[in-house]
């Protein structure tokens, strides 16, 4: 047998589809069902003899005709019920998928703020999606990673220990080897990585100048691709809080400085809209409305940290990208930040 050995997705979750990319790279795998398997469901079999894989990975497989039982001519099998019988033989197909190609480098201009040989703090423009994902399988700041440094790929997700929505702009810590990668999880789980944003939304700022949100974060029953805030003594979800201060505000619009304390999907763009302010340019929770930019505005202007290895505090900066300064000049919205900078990217 002639087969090209080819690495595959463990992680597809039961919504995403497999499609093939490459038809002339195929792994086919032979193998014989164990007597502790006897009586099992097909589905449940092919996961356990296919560990590196999902059962609803092995269920696709069978939907697809991929897998076959040989009695002895090769006859496909689909059906997830089926039962298998000990020493029966089994063939499967496996072929190349957009997943299995998510992590290989490209190389792309990443702009870095600082490095050691510890971690980077990198400046990522909006528009850059941080993880391969369903719907972007390369392109992605992964990619452009393990580009960067060949030494990314033994680590996981090659030293990415946050994220930013892909039409967020701003700065990111990025773990270089395991040891500063996990005490940056520490880090971040301890809340002793602070994250502070710029945010533009719509209507002028109501109530006190700065409030604190502690609402519950949850998926949107409604919309799947939407999160929410949720009662989580009814409803999935974890605890969110994030601080809000206004820093100028007219009858269109309000500029807000938001301070991460958890860091939950769409965390400040699900406060904002719960108060009543949602981003401008944010079409997933605002609506079609843009009022001068086309992604959300929202930009991750200021990181601060204890360096894990070192201990020497760090904190940057990275002034708002010319969409958001164009936009508050058309809106008459004036931005003074009175903090120092410690250092500081212009992009």
């Amino acid at each position: 047998m002639n087969e090209k050995q080819t690495i595959l997705s463990a992680s597809t979750s039961p919504s995403d589809e497999i499609d093939i990319v490459d038809d002339s790279e195929v792994e086919l795998r032979e193998f014989h069902i164990p007597s502790e398997l006897h009586g099992e469901r097909i589905d449940k079999a092919l996961a356990v003899l296919l560990p590196e894989f999902s059962r609803s990975y092995a269920k696709q497989l069978l939907e697809e005709g991929a897998v076959a039982i040989l009695r002895p001519e090769p006859q496909v099998m689909q059906k997830a019920s089926a039962k298998v019988r000990s020493m029966e033989r089994f063939l499967v197909t496996l072929r190349p998928t957009p997943q299995s190609q998510a992590f290989k480098p490209e190389v792309m201009d990443i702009t870095q703020v600082f490095e050691d040989e510890h971690l980077r703090v990198i400046y990522k423009p909006a528009g850059l999606v941080v993880h391969p994902a369903p719907g972007n399988w390369s392109g992605t700041l992964l990619n452009g990673l393990l580009a960067l440094d060949d030494k990314a790929v033994m680590l996981p997700r090659a030293g990415i220990v946050h994220r930013l929505d892909k039409d967020t702009s701003g700065l990111m810590v990025v773990a270089k080897t395991r040891t500063c990668m996990d005490a940056l999880v520490g880090l971040i789980g301890n809340r002793e990585v602070h994250r502070e944003y710029l945010a533009v939304a719509y209507r002028a700022w109501n109530g006190p100048r700065t409030r604190e949100v502690e609402a519950g974060i949850g998926r949107d029953t409604r919309n799947r691709l939407r999160m929410a805030v949720v009662d989580l003594e009814r409803v999935p979800g974890k605890t969110a809080h994030t601080s809000f201060a206004s820093l100028d505000s007219n009858e269109a619009a309000c500029l807000v400085h938001c301070t991460l304390h958890t860091g939950r999907t769409h965390q400040i763009r699900v406060h904002m809209a719960h108060i009543g302010h949602p981003l401008l340019g944010d079409s997933l929770y605002a609506g079609p409305m843009q009022m001068g930019i086309e992604r959300q505005a929202l930009h991750a202007f200021r990181l601060s940290f204890e360096h894990p290895v070192t201990h020497q505090a760090l904190k940057f900066e990275a002034e708002l990208p010319a969409d958001m300064q164009t936009l508050l000049v058309q809106l008459g919205l004036k931005l003074v930040i009175p903090e120092p900078l410690v250092a500081q990217v212009t992009i």
